[in-house]
């Protein structure tokens, strides 16, 4: 199996040649694609690369790649493997949707997730092909799992099923949730590997109990206990509750390693099976905005320690192997790896270049191949195999390719001094055939989180398609406002109790530094996010009339609505400091719906039916409020979605919806009739 693996969200101003070395030159290919704007359809078809996971022996990269289903409606994830040696790539799974992609010890198995008569069971492939086997039969879905290091046995976590008390309810009164008080938690369970590839096997219960809900785990190099991070509840405000316990296999008794504050989680066992990594907020009680670091403790018992206190950036734990125990941050629209000594408490950096992206990664079982996604302002997210002593990856996919035919934008990394002094970075994606001293439309998009970060990325696929816009002769620009990831824990504090208002100096400031440059019209503006950029663009449609359109994505338009209605209360409390009922000034000073009355701006809002994030409430309040004004109104309910949208078709329709508002908005195209199917959109 693995040893480590990681995801970090992040880009690079651009990669080096080494990184677009293995891959065909433009001029090679364009001569067989006739040079486009890529269409809707071509955007929502790129698909993505996810979960390189190495072989223990280095010898294989297997990955998840997402492609599109037109027919069934559906982003489908396969298996997908590259030879190391040879660069050969072959796709392994067809049909349904997999996912946890493990390694078997001897390198011989994948293993993965798949569903089975609507649960998730664990299956097997071999790396060089074949029909996979069905390993697993449990009575509810399995959520991950892991193999032993003597290839004998496979932990892995999910409920015990429906327990007959609940059927019995279900069908004496039908079915009905008791909110905060119904939960099924996730347990340990094992199932032997030999006889599960004769059969399915059901597995045997290790853990068991209402007060302990299993997340991400690891199994000892000796195969005899299992480190794992458990939260009282499934419930996603009990994520403080997270703490690392120890399972020992031959008792099945469970012993509680570290019990602190704040969330603790992702426990990794050091190569000697002394002690453990894990990620921690070490007792911080405002974690969502606190660096979150790495932390050391002793199995046997003692306290936790943090050993990334150098590294201002949250700390993502990779992996501890024979080469060293390492941990991913971002460095602004940069992501690295960084290997940290324990003892000394130093973070050194051992990826390059400066501007590299490292969006994802695992090791071989001895931590000398590193297998990775990076991508870059010129390439789609490519997997690339190295050796970690001397880190110059070498490229196994070449899906960047389709890019050749097609006429994008530039993209640059710019700053700027918002209104308090404070200095703001974005991306500004401009035509190829720029000319300065023109002034050219601009659209601003803004980035969820509030803890993303955006980076200048090759081509913008999802809600939002920057480069038809910018074929079209507009400038795009991305803020990376206060808050962002990325660059440090005090900047991403800088919005704590003054969400929106700060958020909006960083943008307009942005506006205004490329209109001090002669290169912006300031009467053509339009803005647009979603998610927590849904929140910005709303408190902007309400606040400020300088754009001509807006379009609120899943967007909060009332902190209080918002709190009384999401998943994650925690996340409202530690940004504003407080609850609606004892500080409604705060919850009035960040609430779109607050400055509804001075309002002008024709405004599109889009949202998910089912968003339990953002519930839609958000969306109805702001849609009313904007009405009862006078101001151009259109809401869009996409069916059966909940906080974003994960179906091609109707992911061609938000993006067909915002080409619609703004091309009429910004550009003077006939307005459009959102009722109306708009078939497929050819490219500008």
């Amino acid at each position: 199996m693995p040893t480590g693996r990681f995801v970090v969200s992040g880009a690079a101003a651009a990669l080096v040649a080494f990184l677009l070395a293995p891959l065909p030159s433009r001029a090679q290919t364009a001569a067989a694609v006739a040079p486009h704007v890529p269409t809707v359809d071509e955007l929502v078809e790129l698909g993505s690369v996810a979960a390189p996971t190495v072989s223990p022996d280095g010898r294989w990269i297997a990955y998840e790649e997402t492609l599109t289903d037109w027919e069934k409606d559906a982003f489908v994830a396969q298996v997908f493997v590259a030879d190391t040696k040879t660069g050969t790539v072959a796709q392994l799974t067809r049909g349904r949707q997999i996912g946890d992609l493990e390694w078997s010890p001897d390198s011989r198995w994948i293993t993965f997730l798949r569903s089975v008569d609507d649960k998730a069971q664990i299956h097997a492939i071999r790396p060089d092909g074949g029909e996979a086997i069905v390993l697993t039969r449990h009575d509810a879905g399995i959520t991950n799992h892991e193999w032993s290091p003597d290839g004998r046995t496979i932990v892995f976590a999910a409920p015990e099923g429906e327990p007959a008390a609940d059927k019995a309810r279900k069908d004496a009164y039908g079915e009905f949730t008791v909110v905060r008080r119904d939960y099924q938690p996730a347990h340990l369970w094992t199932v032997d590997a030999v006889e599960a590839m004769k059969a399915p096997a059901k597995g045997r219960q290790r853990t068991r109990g209402a007060g302990r809900h299993v997340q991400a785990f690891e199994v000892s190099p000796d195969g005899t206990r299992v480190a794992f991070g458990a939260t009282r509840t499934p419930d996603l405000i009990d994520g403080a509750s997270s703490d690392i316990h120890v399972l020992d296999l031959a008792t099945d008794a469970v012993r509680a390693v570290v019990s602190q504050p704040g969330p603790d989680t992702n426990p990794r066992w050091s190569p000697d099976g002394t002690r453990l990594a894990f990620g921690s907020a070490m007792g911080a009680p405002k974690y969502f905005h606190a660096n979150s670091r790495v932390a050391i403790v002793n199995v046997a018992g003692g306290p936790a320690t943090s050993v990334t206190d150098a590294l201002d950036e949250d700390a993502s734990l990779v992996a501890w192997t024979p080469t060293g125990l390492y941990v991913a941050a971002l460095q602004k629209t940069a992501s690295h790896l960084f290997r940290v000594d324990p003892q000394a408490r130093t973070v050194t950096r051992v990826s390059s270049p400066d501007g590299l992206i490292m969006q994802s990664g695992s090791f071989s079982a001895d931590g000398r191949t590193l297998g990775l996604i990076a991508s870059s302002g010129t390439t789609l997210p490519e997997v690339y195999v190295t050796d970690i002593a001397t880190f110059s990856p070498r490229a196994l996919t070449t899906r960047s390719t389709r890019l050749a035919g097609w006429t994008l934008g530039t993209r640059e990394v710019i700053s700027w001094k918002s209104q308090d002094g404070e200095t703001i970075e974005g991306i500004l994606v401009k035509p190829r055939d720029f000319q300065p001293g023109r002034k050219y439309p601009l659209l601003c998009v803004i980035h969820g989180g509030p803890t993303g970060v955006d980076r200048p990325q090759a081509i913008d696929a999802r809600y939002y398609p920057s480069d038809l816009w910018v074929a079209r002769g507009a400038l795009v620009l991305k803020v990376n406002y206060r808050g962002s990831a990325g660059y440090g824990q005090r900047f991403r504090q800088l919005n704590v109790r003054n969400l929106g208002v700060g958020d909006a100096w960083d943008v307009l400031s942005g506006i205004d530094s490329l209109i001090a440059k002669g290169m912006v019209d300031p009467n053509r503006l339009g803005c647009m996010g979603w998610s927590q950029g849904g929140y910005i663009s709303a408190f902007l449609t309400t606040s400020t009339t300088r754009f001509r359109a807006i379009s609120v994505g899943a967007g909060i338009s009332n902190w209080a609505t918002y709190y009384y209605n999401t998943d994650i209360t925690p996340f409202t409390i530690q940004y504003l400091d407080a609850d609606p009922a004892t500080d409604p000034d705060i919850y009035k000073k960040t609430s779109p719906m607050s400055y509804v009355m001075g309002a002008k701006t024709p405004t599109l809002i889009q949202h998910g039916e089912f968003d339990k994030r953002v519930p839609i409430a958000n969306a109805y309040e702001l849609r009313q409020g904007l009405e009862d004004r006078g101001v151009p109104v259109e809401m869009i309910v996409y069916k059966g979605f909940g906080h974003g949208i994960t179906k091609p078709k109707s992911m061609r329709a938000v993006i067909q919806h915002n080409l619609g508002w703004f091309n009429h908005h910004i550009f003077g195209d006939p307005p459009p009739d959102l009722t109306k199917a708009p078939g497929k959109p050819a490219a500008p």
